[in-house]
């Protein structure tokens, strides 16, 4: 394993950069136990809800495996599925104990996931540290963005640690070969990377072709080095296709699915980034604070620095379209912010509490506040007695809220899809369910729904084209400012009993709140 740069050798005899006393005095030990400690914490003080792929593309598949029923998306149940069960995988052995134990009606249906992702986020901070020591270790505990995504159960998470381990054993030192040990830990971990999300690809077809140019200077080094990587990435496609065949029970490679359903016009019906994209939105809200750090390091790469730092560099320009996707390269980030911080300042350590503080307002509220509504909404209901919550409908923009890994109840639950174009359809003219439904809602409701309320609350069988009316309706405030929306859903008997603020939301049909209108019958038939 190769540090690829030591802080010592950025100050060139410049007094040494001394860290807030908590880091810059703690050993390896002491900084993994540190590591350790704040990820989980996070993970458990975490309350907020950031991405839809943290429930729909790991914790759902993964409850719909162990307990039969939950909320699969398209990428699950569509006839060329994208999504390998290898990520979701993780979770199942917890639901599993849970349900063997008859725990999961516990709080540990929610907990016990954010534990173990917390453990595999720590693997990001701690293998930074092995990167280049111990500014990059600091910049990576405080990181706003890390406090945001990292302990997720979120692919990119996980791919953001197997990416920082792999990058630790590459090796950046030009003038030494490294050793076969090391260059099969590096293939070993980028294959786990590419594992997780077939995109890491993209990062190490970046920094493997000067690798093998560096390997020249020894043939057999290089025959042993292109022969290991071919039988890692077959045993990494191997694994993945035999996990995939079993779990949609016929022969499925997910990683060629995947890229044939990116490489057709499905890809853009999620949209184009423009072309200031990484300056103007990606790289503010992936570095925050240490932005202009970061800026400056990456002029120091850029012209100072070895070819190795430049490939980096050029790695993060060049990888992904979408900002949460380039999360595996932000220890690569702080990298040049420490590089920056270690070169330029002095030895105060009120640079970096600065930084640490300017960190603590953001990483609290995007932990705490932002969007929390749309987790402690799924909270309220599971509370609930069943002779209240009969059925569940959401009429909100597409996996507003996470399903049944926080409902965790066997009762019909619909809510509304955002499903792309998959069958050859005009992408000019296609829209998706939710789009239609905010188009015209009260329209909406007047057409896919009964006239009247059924009191056994069925299924909705025949949804999309057609919904039952729920027991319960779950929706944004905003929704209610429509055209007689309000007054349709009163119309039905429908009144508000719970109501949530939700913090700043840039999405209008998100804003004023989480709502949830009861069907008052309810009251009369329980009694």
């Amino acid at each position: 394993m190769t540090v690829l740069y030591s802080e010592e050798s950025w100050t060139r005899n410049k007094p040494r950069v001394y860290l807030h006393h908590v880091i810059q005095d703690c050993g390896l030990g002491l900084g993994r136990a540190l590591a350790l400690a704040v990820r989980v914490v996070i993970a458990l003080i975490t309350r907020t809800f950031f991405q839809p792929d943290e429930y729909f593309q790991a914790l759902e598949p993964a409850h719909f495996l162990v307990f039969g029923y939950g909320d699969l998306t398209w990428e699950w149940t569509s006839n060329s599925p994208i999504r390998s069960i290898f990520y979701p995988f993780l979770n199942v052995p917890i639901y599993w104990l849970l349900k063997t134990f008859r725990l999961d009606g516990t709080f540990l249906l929610v907990v016990a996931p954010k534990v173990l992702h917390g453990l595999l986020a720590s693997g990001t901070d701690i293998w930074a540290r092995e990167l280049s020591q111990k500014t990059s270790f600091f910049l990576s505990l405080t990181s706003v963005f890390h406090v945001l995504s990292l302990s997720r159960s979120i692919s990119n998470s996980l791919e953001t640690t197997f990416t920082t381990i792999a990058l630790c054993y590459y090796p950046w030192d030009t003038s030494v070969l490294p050793s076969r040990s090391q260059l099969r830990k590096f293939l070993i971990f980028a294959a786990l990377a590419c594992s997780v999300r077939v995109t890491s690809a993209i990062t190490w077809a970046f920094l493997i072709p000067p690798l093998l140019w560096q390997l020249s200077r020894n043939s057999t080094l290089l025959r042993a080095f292109i022969t290991e990587a071919i039988s890692i990435a077959s045993l990494a496609l191997c694994l993945l296709f035999t996990l995939d065949s079993i779990y949609y029970s016929r022969p499925t490679l997910t990683p060629l699915t995947f890229l044939r359903v990116n490489a057709s016009s499905t890809s853009l019906f999620y949209g184009t980034a423009a072309w200031h994209y990484y300056l103007s939105q990606a790289l503010p809200l992936l570095v925050g604070p240490a932005l202009p750090f970061v800026l400056h390091g990456a002029y120091l790469a850029f012209t100072q620095g070895t070819r190795p730092l430049k490939l980096l560099l050029y790695t993060v320009v060049w990888t992904t379209a979408e900002w949460r996707f380039l999360h595996p390269l932000v220890p690569v980030t702080h990298l040049l912010a420490a590089r920056s911080l270690c070169r330029y300042m002095t030895a105060r350590r009120s640079h970096f509490m600065s930084l640490a503080l300017l960190s603590l307002p953001p990483a609290l509220y995007v932990a705490r506040w932002h969007s929390f509504a749309q987790i402690s909404v799924l909270s309220h209901l599971r509370r609930l007695p069943d002779t209240e919550l009969r059925s569940i409908g959401f009429l909100m923009p597409c996996h507003s809220t996470p399903a049944q890994s926080h409902l965790h109840l066997p009762i019909p639950v619909w809510r509304l899809t955002c499903d792309p174009p998959l069958h050859g359809e005009d992408l000019s003219t296609h829209q998706d369910e939710t789009d239609a439904f905010f188009k015209n809602p009260a329209e909406f409701l007047s057409v896919r729904f009964p006239d009247h309320v059924d009191p056994t609350f069925p299924p909705s069988i025949d949804a999309p084209q057609r919904y039952e009316w729920p027991s319960h309706v779950v929706l944004f405030g905003a929704l209610l400012r429509g055209p007689g929306v309000e007054d349709f859903l009163r119309d039905k008997g429908y009144t508000e009993v719970w109501h949530a603020g939700n913090g700043i939301e840039e999405d209008p049909r998100r804003r004023g709140g989480v709502r949830i209108w009861q069907w008052q019958a309810l009251n009369v038939l329980g009694e």
